[in-house]
């Protein structure tokens, strides 16, 4: 009787509570916590150096983070030297050499970097001593090494080579030049010229200015408590001698008055890269500033967000698209970006452009608010298991002049944020009649779409506004190929050479190529060989009206798409036979091309395959060949053999490897015998 009695309460109970609950609305959320952060002991040196220590006995470990706090720095026509200040402080001390550096550290498991605003190292608990003496080695003696310098700019020269090829890079500049300015430390770009003019004394002279105890902080992170921190620290670092470091002062970027479409050809490209940006102010201390994290969260910050949603999932016009909005003391920017289908460039374009000017003026619904606080709740709880995060609180706090329970009352400030909060947010930061719409793409194709947008600007892959060049009017395709045949010797000379045998040598990581092409005209046969450590690591054959390509012990056919492609590199000089084998031509302009003046050709086969020439306007000569399929490649030193000049220099840029790859010919010769040897 007493279970009868106990289950018809029980469905009474369950009865009443289901009829209570109203589903049509959110439940109210739970008060969020103020969090229990732990302490970050803190003191100050005599020299003025601040220092933090977090105590985590967790694991025998400590780590010591050294932060410098200076204004940004305009480098000017020595751009690219902050960079390299860290490696240069790494590079050699008064004491130890950069072997004997890497060595101690790698004995006792240790890690060790420096930047221009920071010296990190790490440990072992027990070897927590000798892990400073090295911080503080390089921190008091470093010497900078000319031969460090030097290996450096050639470092940096040849990633900037490769940068100028990647639509990212190229992108990157371009929002950054045009949201700042160039002269403004967060617009400018580092150059060829300006890595050339950076000097040991430029970085000598900025690690004498900046390196200064009254402007750094340090954390102590790990298995180590205050007592014991302080006495390190006043070991190692006391001697370290304060100093005025100068302060800076720049104009504060604006969003255009209205937008501004630029774009970057790049010819070789079969996606668009597309960034929709502007500048805006936004930091720490900023009464908006979570509000800002929600709003970028609900646009573009995540796989569930509007963006992200709309291009890629709704549209399929990309594998993903996202927004940021910055936070910095000085300035920042606001973004949404994605790399679109060549095809569905503008349509991308219209997309992004609605999802901003969407939320500005019909703002969020509950439902986004709530997993937005959710995820950022989750994604600041997890920062909470790191013992760093608690130093970096405790400095931040510092640096930026926060309230001290910022991060404690974190949560409960983000769970206080309401949907009018965010929409009001969304009215003042989204500006969809205000931006810079950028693109790197292939011109060509995607131009005219963009006028729906406005007047399109060009600019260059190092983001300079795109001289307009004006070409003499009765100037066609087929007279730069004619001017390039007559270039290079004549119609006649060149259409003697039938045969050709050439060997080419280039390095890749250390790693030495060598490449064998062998050239038979009148049987349309063509073989070119990749050979690594004396075996052939690759052999593209076409003869027989069939093309094949064998790696790693593997051959496969080409398809019929793959061999007209082909074809297009098949002849000595390509530009003898573009009328026999059915090509079309397009002139398009005149193009700088590292410097120099060079018309623009489109050259097509008939199945569709496109590639793009360039002939330079003062000599006559190639200097650079783009296609979606090999990427870029560049021809110089043009010497004459058997009448005719051939480039003995090519430099290849491709997305398929790491970095640009210089090819010098050795040995070339015309009008040999060719065997059936040669063409296996």
């Amino acid at each position: 009787m007493k279970k009868i009695i106990l289950y018809i309460l029980l469905a009474f109970v369950v009865q009443t509570g289901f009829a209570q609950i109203d589903r049509s609305t959110y439940p109210e959320p739970g008060p969020a916590r103020e969090i229990k952060l732990g302490n970050a002991d803190s003191f100050v040196l005599p020299n003025g150096l601040k220092v933090f220590v977090v105590e985590n006995r967790k694991l025998p470990r400590v780590a010591f983070s050294l932060v410098l706090e200076r204004d940004p720095i305009f480098e000017g026509d020595k751009a690219g030297m902050l960079s390299m200040v860290g490696q240069m402080m790494t590079g050699g001390t008064a004491n130890r050499t950069k072997e004997q550096l890497d060595e101690e550290i790698d004995f006792i498991g240790a890690s060790l970097q420096a930047s221009a605003t920071s010296i990190y190292a790490a440990s072992l608990k027990k070897h927590q001593e000798k892990a400073l003496d090295l911080m503080t080695d390089v921190l008091y003696n470093p010497v900078f090494p000319q031969e460090e310098l030097d290996k450096l700019k050639k470092q940096t020269i040849s990633g900037l080579a490769a940068s100028k090829d990647d639509p990212n890079s190229i992108s990157g500049r371009l929002t950054s030049t045009l949201n700042f300015g160039v002269d403004h430390p967060y617009g400018e770009s580092e150059t060829e010229a300006t890595v050339k003019n950076i000097t040991v004394e430029d970085i000598k002279s900025y690690y004498a200015t900046y390196f200064k105890p009254n402007i750094a902080y340090l954390a102590i992170v790990g298995d180590i408590n205050k007592k014991e921190a302080e006495a390190l620290a006043k070991k190692y670092f006391s001697k370290w001698e304060k100093g005025t470091a100068p302060t800076k002062s720049y104009d504060k970027p604006t969003p255009p008055a209205k937008n501004t479409i630029a774009l970057v050809d790049r010819s070789a490209s079969v996606q668009s890269v597309v960034d929709v940006t502007y500048p805006l102010e936004m930091n720490l201390s900023n009464s908006d500033y979570l509000a800002s994290r929600v709003l970028n969260y609900i646009l573009g910050g995540g796989a569930s967000s509007r963006l992200f949603m709309n291009l890629r999932e709704k549209k399929g016009y990309t594998y993903g698209a996202y927004s940021s909005i910055g936070a910095d003391k000085l300035v920042t920017s606001f973004s949404a970006n994605a790399s679109v289908n060549q095809t569905a460039t503008d349509s991308a374009i219209t997309e992004i452009i609605y999802e901003i000017k969407n939320l500005r003026d019909n703002g969020i619904t509950e439902e986004e608010l709530v997993n937005a606080k959710a995820n950022l709740s989750g994604s600041f709880g997890r920062s909470l298991e790191s013992p760093s995060t608690i130093a970096n609180f405790a400095i931040n706090t510092e640096r930026y002049k926060l309230p001290k329970d910022f991060y404690a009352t974190y949560l409960q400030r983000l769970n206080a944020l309401t949907v009018a909060d965010i929409n009001a947010a969304a009215k003042k930061f989204m500006k969809p009649d205000n931006m810079y719409i950028t693109v790197v793409g292939n011109g060509a194709a995607i131009e005219k779409s963009l006028l729906a947008f406005g007047e399109v600007k060009r600019f260059t892959n190092m983001a300079e506004p795109e001289k307009q060049i004006t070409m003499n009017a009765e100037m066609t395709a087929e007279q730069v190929i004619k001017n390039y045949i007559s270039a290079i010797g004549g119609e006649s000379n060149a259409k003697d050479i039938k045969t050709s045998k050439m060997e080419s040598v280039a390095e890749i990581q250390g790693m030495k190529l060598n490449f064998v092409a062998v050239f038979d005209e009148p049987k349309g046969a063509f073989s070119q060989k990749v050979v690594m450590m004396g075996n052939v690591a690759s052999n593209t054959v076409i003869k027989d009206g069939k093309g094949s390509v064998t790696a790693m012990g593997q051959s496969t056919e080409l398809t019929d798409e793959q061999y007209e492609a082909a074809k297009m590199s098949m002849y000595i000089f390509p530009e003898l036979h573009y009328e026999e084998l059915g090509y079309s031509m397009v002139l398009e302009g005149i193009k700088d091309v590292e410097g120099e003046n060079a018309y623009k050709v489109i050259v097509s086969n008939p199945t569709g395959s496109k590639q793009i020439n360039y002939y330079s306007v003062e000599t006559g000569l190639k200097t650079k060949t783009e296609s979606a399929e090999a990427g870029d490649m560049f021809f110089s030193d043009y010497q004459e053999v058997k009448g005719v000049k051939y480039p003995m220099m090519m430099l290849l840029k491709s997305p398929m490897i790491p970095m640009p790859l210089e090819t010098k010919v050795e040995k070339i010769e015309f009008n040999v015998s060719i065997s059936a040897e040669d063409l296996k």
